[in-house]
């Protein structure tokens, strides 16, 4: 085939691929944020167990590798082509290297902070997200939506706080939830740049460009650790840890968003994150019988209604 005619080919086939989502019910959207919220969850518990047992940066740059080798293998057996992958690499591998601060921030303090801590500070992503949202592709949120952000917020930082005022006043903010904070925003920006940089890919083809990216500057970043690292010595338990968080909250998670990202605005796909909270608390108490004390879970019941707030609003304000 000519050179010529090969872009518009190609170009051609995105735009169909971008029409077939376009026909899928924003249900589905989440759906798939609500599955987003479950299987993000579970890696803060699990990552907690792990935390202090392997460098965050040599963890985060094996798990970008096994999910890449995942979906290399899902999209040959599902005949999906590579080539708009690689030709949009340079958008995506932006995304990927916020998505790759983020997951090693997040493993920075889970070794000096707690889970339910570190979920609460992710609650705090849909008002980062609204305000990402406005910035980069100018999508407004409505007052219902603004309102329910602010909810969601004061739950998260009541979390935060431990539910203590004068620590909320003298902003007695741990280094690891400081630390986190930064992974937040990062996480925060990505539906909207999501939107800005797509060209119509399938959320496959984006999702393997995205954690190519990630693994590059992750293992540039993680190289001396990767070399330092006795992999031999590690315990069976943190190799398990890390297919999970490779399959379910790297591969699976990043479709779940793209997919999602495309039916909803990006101040309701990350409203999910406010089920995280709620979601840490169960596992917390299935894994290590962990409960919570009850003024704490004020702030988790605030993200709740935060949440329903946002459901509601969906069906009254314009995407």
């Amino acid at each position: 085939m000519p050179t010529g005619q090969h872009t518009p080919t190609i170009q051609a086939a995105q735009r169909r691929n971008s029409d077939q989502f376009a026909e899928i019910k924003p249900s589905r959207g989440h759906v798939a944020m609500l599955t987003f919220s479950m299987l993000v969850s579970l890696s803060f518990s699990l990552g907690g167990l792990v935390a202090s047992d392997i460098s965050p940066s040599a963890l985060t740059a094996i798990r970008f590798a096994i999910a890449l080798a995942l979906l290399f293998a899902i999209m040959r057996v599902l005949a999906v082509p590579i080539g708009p992958a690689l030709h949009g690499f340079p958008r995506f591998a932006i995304v990927g290297g916020l998505m790759a601060v983020y997951f090693i921030t997040m493993f920075e303090a889970l070794a000096i902070t707690t889970p339910v801590a570190t979920s609460a500070v992710f609650t705090l992503t849909p008002l980062m997200a609204a305000g990402f949202g406005l910035v980069l592709v100018q999508q407004k949120s409505g007052s219902w939506t603004l309102s329910a952000l602010v909810i969601g917020a004061f739950g998260a930082l009541w979390v935060i706080f431990r539910a203590d005022i004068s620590a909320f006043i003298a902003l007695d903010i741990g280094r690891g939830e400081l630390i986190f904070l930064v992974g937040a925003l990062a996480h925060a920006s990505v539906p909207a740049l999501l939107r800005k940089l797509g060209r119509g890919e399938l959320p496959l083809q984006s999702t393997f460009a995205t954690i190519l990216g990630a693994l590059i500057l992750t293992t540039l970043y993680a190289a001396p650790a990767l070399i330092k690292t006795d992999f031999m010595a590690v315990r069976p338990l943190v190799w398990l840890v890390i297919l999970y968080l490779a399959i379910f909250t790297t591969a699976a998670s990043f479709f779940l968003l793209q997919f999602a990202n495309r039916h909803l605005p990006a101040s309701k796909v990350m409203a999910y994150t406010y089920l995280v909270p709620s979601w840490v608390v169960l596992w917390e108490f299935l894994l290590h019988g962990t409960t919570q004390p009850t003024i704490l879970m004020v702030g988790v019941f605030a993200t709740l209604a935060a949440l329903l707030m946002l459901l509601r609003g969906a069906e009254s304000e314009r995407k």
